[in-house]
């Protein structure tokens, strides 16, 4: 049976070979291309004194070029995606030996004000976002963190079966990747639309047939030239009338034709992505309704990317100064190109930015498909609209090396309230993020580390990081407060799991316990479901008056003069503590 890691190594040795074959042609290619350089050179020194079959020659030289030129670009965007593709899977074995420190760490994500993005490590350094994006566009990347943080618990199922079938198209997953790889990021696509949204014509409408009759008026001339009906000084005349027209709206072209060069990237890239969206056989209901958002019309959203792409193709050969020159002058070639570029954005740009947004989609669920690829042995919950909050056997965090995983079963039901306790190092914290993380990716629709489990979609909140405000004068003590009154605002009207680790950290232990205490029974008067890990024991006397709260603990022993931990989640309160042991272990005390 083929592994993860099987296919991403045969997937190396074939693209490697590929690539070999790619660079070859390349060598080829330029070495043609000097070929007819040289023919054109030839002709133009030895029928130096014929200048019709030197004016022929470098016509006929310039098409053949251009031809060659064309298949040459072709040839090294296949070598670019080949390097791209090569990248992606390299990439995938070493994130398979939890080599994932180099990838983008989702830092810019983090928010102290939101319900959880601030705790459980969604962001940051050898963070979850680090270990799960692939996104290969910006656009992407910042939809998959607004999954991550959206707390949204809808239609979880259509996500699920989306992830599982887009799992199974690693081709697809894969090319889709290389290509969005292979666009400029130095323009944003929200930049892109801005400006075509925003955009004002320059180019008059008498433009759509005048370059027609001028350009056939061009051939008569150049024929009549060629059989001695009219002189050189004659046809030049003609061909600099041609650059005067073209020449009275130079500015307007100019910014138009920066503009558009700027995006021709993003543009050239995307609609290779939306074909791929159009021509892929899906059948989940969410993957499905990304192809409908892009086949809404007769032509498929592509091919109307595409038209633009090539308008915008003719009019950077402005760029070669000669070829620019001359169909310009005998052609008016820049106003006809800006012509077509301008009734495109005409005709789409309403179109344009639901059509990059579900780029972004695919792009994001690209990523979610791919970690479910990547761990096949993973579970996804079974959804339940009622019954216990939870129930779940074998969950371990999913970022914790399988080697040294404890796994833990774990069972919360509606309404009820743990408190756990336990000694420093000994796992709490690790268990609180793991259920934390367990409900962001059960939310989201992905596979989560265990061997079962069973959800009732609710959304998180915790409180596990509070961290002071030096720009606002607000203490630790205040900022935590404020966190807890934010929780019980929230609360009043969602439901919600509430996941906090050692409240009211910045005040004494006598008024620690006392608010700690009336804290725990205002939630639980609120119905809420959750967690809390403390070191106060007196907090674990709450379960004794309360139904609702039950003590969990995490141990520790000293055996042979070492600490030991089990990590596994045990029913009661915890009686060992190892801050005093570890203070004379390290000598800190005698």
């Amino acid at each position: 049976m083929s592994t993860p890691g099987s296919i991403y190594s045969d997937s190396i040795t074939r693209y490697t070979l590929d690539l070999k074959a790619v660079k070859t042609q390349l060598f080829w290619s330029s070495m043609l291309r000097l070929l007819v350089f040289l023919a054109i050179a030839f002709s133009v020194y030895f029928f130096w004194s014929s200048t019709r079959v030197v004016i022929g020659s470098i016509i006929l030289g310039i098409v053949i070029f251009l031809i060659l030129v064309t298949r040459h670009s072709k040839i090294q965007y296949n070598k670019a995606k080949l390097k791209a593709l090569l990248k992606l899977n390299e990439t995938e074995l070493k994130v398979l030996k939890r080599e994932f420190s180099e990838l983008p760490t989702g830092e810019i994500y983090k928010n102290p004000e939101h319900e959880f993005s601030q705790d459980i490590d969604i962001f940051g350094q050898h963070s979850f976002f680090q270990y799960l994006n692939r996104t290969a566009l910006k656009e992407g990347q910042d939809n998959l963190a607004k999954k991550l943080t959206s707390n949204s618990i809808d239609k979880i199922d259509a996500k699920q079966q989306a992830i599982k079938e887009l799992a199974e198209k690693i081709e697809l997953r894969q090319n889709f990747a290389a290509d969005a790889k292979l666009v400029d990021t130095d323009v944003k696509a929200s930049s892109i639309v801005n400006w075509v949204n925003s955009y004002s014509a320059f180019v008059p409408r008498w433009m759509s047939w005048f370059p027609l009759v001028f350009s056939v008026l061009s051939v008569v001339m150049i024929s009549v030239y060629f059989f001695n009906f009219i002189t050189g000084a004659q046809l030049l005349l003609w061909f600099v009338i041609g650059l005067g027209i073209t020449g009275a709206f130079l500015k307007r072209i100019n910014q138009l034709s920066s503009h558009v060069s700027q995006a021709q990237s993003t543009f050239q890239q995307y609609f290779k992505l939306l074909k791929m969206i159009e021509d892929a056989e899906l059948k989940s209901e969410l993957l499905r309704s990304f192809q409908s958002q892009i086949q809404s019309d007769a032509t498929k959203a592509s091919e109307i990317l595409k038209r633009l792409s090539k308008h915008i193709d003719g009019l950077d050969q402005r760029n070669n100064i000669l070829l620019g020159i001359v169909l310009n002058g005998f052609m008016l070639r820049d106003l006809t190109q800006s012509l077509k570029i301008e009734k495109w954005i005409q005709a789409h740009a309403s179109q344009v930015q639901n059509w990059f947004e579900v780029i972004a989609e695919v792009d994001a669920y690209n990523s979610l498909a791919n970690f479910h690829f990547n761990h096949p042995d993973y579970v996804f919950p079974v959804i339940k609209q009622e019954g216990s909050f939870t129930k779940t056997k074998g969950a371990v965090h999913p970022l914790i090396p399988p080697n040294d995983a404890v796994r833990n079963d774990f069972e919360i039901k509606d309404n009820e309230f743990f408190i756990i306790t336990g000694a420093n190092m000994a796992g709490k914290s690790t268990f609180l993020r793991t259920v934390s993380l367990q409900i962001v990716m059960s939310n989201v629709g992905l596979p989560v580390c265990a061997t079962s489990c069973e959800y009732v979609p609710t959304m998180l909140i915790t409180s596990m990081r509070t961290v002071d405000s030096l720009a606002d004068e607000a203490s630790y003590f205040f900022a935590e407060l404020t966190r807890l009154k934010y929780i019980v605002d929230q609360i009043q009207t969602d439901k919600y799991f509430i996941v906090l680790d050692e409240i009211l950290k910045g005040t004494n232990s006598t008024d620690k316990a006392i608010g700690s205490r009336k804290f725990v029974e205002r939630l639980v008067k609120a119905n809420a479901i959750g967690i809390i890990a403390t070191h106060d024991l007196s907090l674990c006397k709450v379960a004794e008056e309360l139904p609702q709260v039950q003590n969990y603990y995490f141990d520790a022993e000293i055996i042979d003069d070492e600490l030991n931990f089990d990590y596994t989640l045990k029913e009661g309160i915890c009686k060992n503590m190892n801050a005093s042991f570890l203070l004379k272990k390290m000598d800190i005390v005698e």
